[in-house]
C-alpha cells in the first residue's frame, strides 16, 4: 500500500471521494455476492424439499409398506376378569374357546433361623429357569461390611432370577414377629433350580440364611413354582406363564374358570384405516409444499441485499425485503415437477401383478381418488365409506395393491412405485443441490458456489489494486498542489522582499 496523503495541500475530502468512486468499481462484487446468496438459498430449498421427500419415504416404509400394517385385528373377550387378548400377528380372523384348569405360579424360597453374619466371602450357583434346559453360572461377592440389606441389594442386582426381600413373618409357636429373608423367582412355571456350587455357599445359605437343601445340593423351595394349564379349543396343553401367544395371538389368563371364555378377533379396519389415511395426508402436504415452490413468485427486482444496503433498513424492512427477494427459488423447476409427475404416475397406473388378479388394481377400486379441483394440484381425496369397506372386505388385497413386488413398472404395487420414484428425485436433488454432509466439489450448485468464491477473491484483490491506484493518483495530485504551494509563497516572498 502507498503512503497516502488525504487532502491537505488542496482541501478536498480525498477518503471521500475514494469511497465514492470505490462503490461504483464494487458494482460487480456486490452482484456476485448477490449471485452466491442466491445459489445459497437455492440449494437450500433443495434441501428443504429432500427432506420431505424424505419423510414421505419414512411414512409409507412404516405404514403401508408393511404387511402388519394390514394384520392389525381387534380382539374382543367374552369374559375380561379371566382371559384377555391381543393380536401380535394373527393373519385369519377366528373364534377360540379357553379353558383356565391352573395359573402359573413362581417358586419361593423362605429362610428359618436367620442368623446373617457379615464377611467376606464369595456365593457361586447354578441357575436353571423354569422350562429351560440351559444352565448358567452366577457369582456374588460380599464384603466383610456388607449387611443383610446389602446382601439383599446384591441378590436383586445379581443374575440369580430371584427377588429378594425381608419380611417380618409371625411366628405362632413363639407368638412373635420373626426376621425372614424371602426369594421370589422373577418367572413363573414348575422345573428349574438353584444350585450351590460349593460347601461354602451351601453352608452360607442353610446356617447364615436359613434355607434348606435337598439332594444334589439343589434348594428346597417352600413353594414350588406351577405351569398355567389350559384348554385352548379342547385341547389342553401347559404353558410356565400367564402370558402366552397362540397363533398371533397373545393370551393372558388371569382366573380359573367355570365355563369356557370366548376369544374372537376380527379386522381392525379402524387401525388400518388410520394408516392409510396418515399415508394419504402426508401425500397431500409434501406436493403441497413442491407444489408451491413450483409456483412461488419470482420477484427479480428485490435481489438479495448488500451490507450497505441493510444498514440503512430496519429490521421489519430487511425482512419483507428478503420475503420477496427469497420467493421463486425453484420456480418450474424440472427436477421437483417431473418426480410429482411421475409419483401422480405410479399412483394411477393399474397394477397388474399375478398376485392381485382376484383383488385391487387401481386406487379408485379402494375408494381413493384425485381431488376433482384443479387448485389441489393432484391431491388425493378418500372416500372413507368405501374404503371402510374395503378394508373389511380384504384387507390383503390392499396390502398386494400397495407392496406387489414384480419386475416390471406394471407389476410392482403402488407404494414401492412411489418408493422408487422418491429415491431417483432425492438422488437427482442431491446431484444438483447435495446434503449436509457433502462438499462443494460433490454437487452442482456446490461447484458454482466455489466458482464465485474465486471470482470474489479475485475482484476482490483487484479492488485493492484500484483503490491503491486512485489513493497514488491523488497522493501524486497533492504532492503536485503543495509544490505549486511552495512555489507561489516563494515567489510571492521573492516579490515583497524586492520591494
Amino acid at each position: 500500500m502507498s503512503f497516502r496523503i488525504g487532502g491537505l495541500a488542496s482541501g478536498m475530502d480525498i477518503d471521500s471521494l475514494v469511497s465514492d468512486l470505490m462503490k461504483a468499481e464494487r458494482i460487480p462484487l456486490d452482484k456476485m455476492y448477490q449471485q452466491k446468496q442466491i445459489i445459497e438459498w437455492q440449494r437450500d430449498d433443495y434441501r428443504e424439499m429432500n427432506k420431505l421427500l424424505n419423510e414421505l419415504d419414512d411414512e409409507i416404509f412404516d405404514g403401508i409398506f408393511r404387511q402388519s400394517t394390514f394384520l392389525q385385528k381387534s380382539v374382543t373377550s367374552s369374559d375380561e376378569t379371566i382371559v384377555t387378548a391381543t393380536a401380535v400377528n394373527a393373519s385369519a380372523n377366528t373364534t377360540t374357546t379357553i379353558e383356565v384348569q391352573q395359573l402359573a405360579s413362581a417358586a419361593s424360597w423362605s429362610s428359618n433361623n436367620l442368623n446373617y453374619t457379615a464377611a467376606a466371602r464369595t456365593l457361586q450357583f447354578e441357575v436353571q429357569d423354569p422350562g429351560e434346559t440351559t444352565t448358567r453360572t452366577v457369582t456374588i461377592d460380599l464384603t466383610a461390611t456388607d449387611t443383610l440389606d446389602d446382601l439383599v441389594t446384591k441378590i436383586n442386582q445379581s443374575s440369580l432370577g430371584v427377588t429378594a426381600m425381608k419380611e417380618d413373618i409371625y411366628d405362632s409357636g413363639s407368638g412373635t414377629y420373626v426376621e425372614t429373608l424371602v426369594l421370589t423367582r422373577n418367572q413363573t412355571g414348575s422345573g428349574g433350580y438353584i444350585k450351590a456350587l460349593d460347601t461354602d455357599t451351601q453352608s452360607f445359605m442353610e446356617n447364615d440364611l436359613g434355607f434348606a437343601f435337598g439332594g444334589d445340593d439343589i434348594m428346597d423351595p417352600t413353594m414350588a413354582g406351577q405351569n398355567a394349564v389350559v384348554k385352548v379349543n379342547g385341547y389342553q396343553m401347559e404353558k410356565t406363564s400367564n402370558n402366552f401367544t397362540i397363533n398371533g395371538i397373545n393370551y393372558t389368563v388371569k382366573n380359573t374358570t367355570t365355563q369356557p371364555v370366548t376369544i374372537s378377533t376380527s379386522t381392525d379396519v379402524d387401525s388400518i384405516f388410520d394408516s392409510i389415511v396418515s399415508f394419504v395426508d402426508k401425500y397431500n402436504d409434501v406436493i403441497e409444499k413442491i407444489n408451491g415452490e413450483l409456483t412461488e413468485e419470482r420477484y427479480r427486482d428485490y435481489p438479495p441485499l448488500t451490507d450497505e444496503q441493510k444498514e440503512e433498513m430496519t429490521d421489519k424492512q430487511i425482512e419483507l425485503w428478503e420475503e420477496k427477494a427469497r420467493s421463486g427459488m425453484l420456480r418450474n423447476d424440472s427436477i421437483l415437477s417431473g418426480g410429482l409427475n411421475q409419483m401422480r404416475v405410479d399412483l394411477y397406473s393399474s397394477v397388474t401383478h399375478s398376485d392381485i388378479v382376484e383383488g385391487f388394481s387401481q386406487l379408485s377400486e379402494i375408494g381413493i381418488e384425485t381431488s376433482s379441483n384443479y387448485l389441489d394440484r393432484g391431491k388425493l381425496i378418500i372416500n372413507e365409506t368405501k374404503l371402510r369397506e374395503k378394508i373389511q372386505e380384504n384387507p390383503d388385497a390392499i396390502y398386494k395393491l400397495f407392496m406387489a413386488d414384480g419386475s416390471t413398472f406394471e407389476e410392482k404395487g403402488i407404494a414401492r412405485r412411489l418408493r422408487d420414484t422418491i429415491d431417483n428425485t432425492i438422488e437427482k436433488v442431491e446431484d444438483k443441490a447435495g446434503n449436509t454432509l457433502s462438499t462443494n466439489q460433490q454437487f452442482t450448485l456446490g461447484k458454482r458456489l466455489d466458482d464465485i468464491a474465486d471470482r470474489i477473491n479475485a475482484f476482490e484483490d483487484r479492488l485493492m489494486d484500484i483503490e491503491d491506484r486512485y489513493w497514488r493518483q491523488f497522493t501524486a495530485m497533492e504532492k503536485a498542489i503543495q509544490r505549486m504551494n511552495e512555489q507561489s509563497m516563494y515567489l510571492m516572498q521573492q516579490f515583497g522582499a524586492g520591494v
